[in-house]
């Protein structure tokens, strides 16, 4: 009988440690053939999903893939990813999550496309570690144009103790 990665369980423990304690849990993918996301949010062959209960539909994380329905500028899509493809799963507000390493090289024909960064990480690491490499994140629960914040930066408010 063929061992279980231990890959999808550490997934699944570190998106309940991140909604246990408030935080966004963040997935990011390397993106093959195999995984259905909207291409047209994929940068270098990644793409970070914002998978909080809030963000997605019918969420499932099982021992092969992860399973969901997210919307993306208004439009409702199936979203899977095959648990080889995650290459991280991680807080938003802090960036403490696991990393852990993606060989596609069996399932795609260009395996030159794992990018140096991903040949660097070895082994899932016990405990929490800091995603810093992390693509940018895809917003999937928001409209397709939000209003643009003003570019001028406002100062802190401060306290003045006046004796």
């Amino acid at each position: 009988m063929q061992e279980i990665s231990t890959k999808p369980y550490f997934m699944r423990a570190i998106y309940e440690w991140c909604t246990d304690n408030g935080f966004t849990p963040y997935m990011a993918v390397k993106v093959n053939h195999a995984a259905r996301v909207p291409m047209e949010f994929v940068r270098n062959g990644e793409i970070v999903l914002n998978i909080s209960f809030g963000a997605t539909s019918g969420l499932k994380m099982d021992n092969d893939a992860v399973v969901f329905k997210a919307r993306f500028g208004g439009v409702s899509r199936e979203i899977y990813v095959p648990v080889e493809n995650v290459l991280a799963v991680y807080a938003s507000e802090n960036g403490q999550g696991m990393a852990f390493e993606v060989d596609l090289s069996d399932t795609e024909e260009e395996g030159e496309e794992v990018s140096a960064e991903v040949e660097e990480i070895s082994k899932p690491v016990l405990g929490l570690a800091s995603v810093k490499s992390a693509p940018a994140p895809v917003e999937n629960q928001i409209s397709e144009e939000e209003p643009k914040k003003s570019e001028k930066k406002s100062e802190k408010p401060s306290l003045k103790i006046i004796k």
